[in-house]
């Protein structure tokens, strides 16, 4: 970490007074902000505190009600996206800008402010090349996205920041979807950057990686700055206590449950097969089981399978070979709805493209889930008052606060789209829990509620398939762990047989 010294120059960037409200929601409530360059920056809070939000009003992605932002003691209007890149701020978004079929050079040309009429690919090359190297951002140029680890994928996002000589890189939950080692490196980019006078903003909500790899530290609630804090001088009690005013306390290990041997799986995968159309990875040969009262954990690289697994558990996905059994029912062709009716429980892995309806309302999503059992009167009515009262209290039980049940989902924090989801999926004691990052995007607190409730639901006798990328979080609560790379599961075994490190290897295809 850089010493204090290095804060007695002026900041590179300063945010004052900046507000910015959605509705009846305050996002950014009267926030300063100082970023210095040099410095890793680390931006820190629970679900909904207003940290994505204030960033992309840095990049002009949202427009502040109110508030100045200088660069370099001078006061600058951003309007757009454009604006910012102009004054040398980059942005890489949770969800990655890029075109899938075109090379890295070509992704990268394209981002590219000078982009010729003529692309000179020898120079975009030549360029990639000594960036990578200085800054630890090895990738191969001439592969197509698609066919790149999402590590890879985001070392391309920095690249195009970079090479557009960008300054302030702002990073929004940067290793949400990577293997420890690619954290790891990611670190190792951070301080690359460091050393040569950039200021890198990050936004996360992981204590030890704020506290492995930050020089200064500011924690948000509820749209207001409590505090920053150096580094150095930072502890996770103190940022627990800026972020939420009590202390909370995450155990590190779950005790797990005693599966009995020889009992009839909730889920049973025999052979499965898919057919891996439109550029998705196929499933190859899967054999799996989730017994009652069983936690089994599914760790891979975003985009190896995990999700078609899921799909073909939901009914989303046919399989082109193999069976799928339910309770002891053949379901290879069941429908969706059947296997929702039958008591499966879905939290995917993008919440809001894949189970609500954005402009909705949080109370209508909560109805849209299961129609049959708040309509009224042949279907010409709905019972309000029954959906509220099932949907509170089910965020009660998770110990989830939203900030309103009658605004548009749309204008919600991905965290508190998150707790809705997990609300209105957990309400009604699913028997089968298939659950995508369960805790992506939640703070700690959120996210130590979301998992006792799946311990919960697994001591109570449900079934559930866990799949994560935090491996932190599988070893704690998986009574059994599988790993699938390209469709295929290439280990199975308890989580005490084996280790993060060899898990993760394992998930980006270096330890086959």
């Amino acid at each position: 970490m850089v010493k204090d010294s290095r804060m007695n120059s002026s900041p590179f960037l300063s945010l004052r007074g900046i507000s910015k409200s959605f509705r009846a929601v305050k996002a950014n409530d009267q926030v300063d902000l100082d970023v210095y360059r040099g410095e890793v920056h680390a931006l820190l809070g629970e679900n909904g505190a207003g940290k994505s939000t204030l960033m992309k009003v840095l990049y002009g992605f949202y427009h502040a009600d109110f508030g100045e932002v200088r660069l370099d003691a001078k006061t600058v209007h951003i309007r757009s996206p454009h604006d910012a890149r102009r004054l040398r701020i980059g942005m890489v978004f949770q969800d990655f800008v890029q075109v899938p079929a075109l090379t890295v050079a070509e992704n990268i040309a394209l981002f590219l402010p000078d982009l010729p009429a003529v692309l000179d690919k020898l120079d975009i090359l030549k360029r990639i090349g000594e960036i990578s190297r200085r800054y630890s951002l090895a990738v191969d140029p001439r592969a197509t996205v698609r066919q790149l680890s999402v590590g890879e994928r985001q070392k391309v996002e920095i690249l195009k920041l970079l090479l557009a000589d960008a300054q302030i890189l702002i990073l929004d939950e940067p290793t949400r979807s990577l293997a420890l080692h690619e954290i790891e490196g990611l670190f190792q980019v951070f301080a690359n950057l460091r050393r040569d006078g950039y200021a890198v903003v990050f936004i996360t909500h992981k204590l030890k990686e704020v506290l492995t790899c930050a020089d200064r530290i500011t924690v948000m609630r509820r749209g207001k700055v409590t505090g920053t804090l150096a580094g150095l001088e930072a502890t996770e009690s103190r940022l627990v206590s800026l972020m939420f005013g009590e202390d909370v306390r995450e155990p590190s290990r779950i005790e797990r449950a005693q599966v009995p041997d020889g009992g009839q799986p909730i889920l049973e995968l025999r052979g499965v097969h898919t057919p891996g159309e439109g550029g998705a990875v196929g499933l190859k040969d899967i054999h799996l089981a989730v017994l009652p009262g069983e936690i089994v954990g599914v760790a891979g690289v975003s985009g190896n399978g995990q999700r078609e697994l899921g799909d073909v558990v939901l009914g989303l996905e046919r399989c082109s070979k193999g069976k799928k059994y339910i309770r002891g029912q053949e379901a290879t062709h069941w429908s969706v709805a059947h296997a929702r009716a039958d008591g499966i429980a879905f939290i995917p892995e993008d919440p809001l493209g894949m189970a609500a309806f954005p402009w909705l309302t949080v109370q209508e999503n909560m109805a849209m889930a299961d129609t049959r059992r708040y309509s009224r009167k042949k279907g010409f009515s709905m019972d309000w008052a029954a959906v509220c009262t099932d949907l509170n209290q089910s965020l009660q039980r998770l110990g989830f606060t939203l900030p309103s049940l009658f605004v548009p989902l749309a204008t919600l924090s991905g965290g508190n789209v998150q707790r809705m989801i997990l609300a209105r999926e957990m309400a009604h004691n699913p028997k089968l829990i298939i659950a995508f990052y369960p805790t992506r995007g939640l703070d700690v607190r959120s996210a130590l509620a979301a998992r006792e409730l799946l311990i919960a639901s697994r001591d109570g006798g449900a079934g559930v398939l866990l799949v994560s990328e935090d491996l932190g979080e599988l070893f704690a609560m998986s009574d059994r762990l599988v790993v699938v790379f390209r469709g295929r599961i290439v280990k199975a075994c308890p989580p005490q047989e084996t280790n993060p490190n060899e898990v993760g290897h394992l998930m980006t295809g270096s330890g086959e």
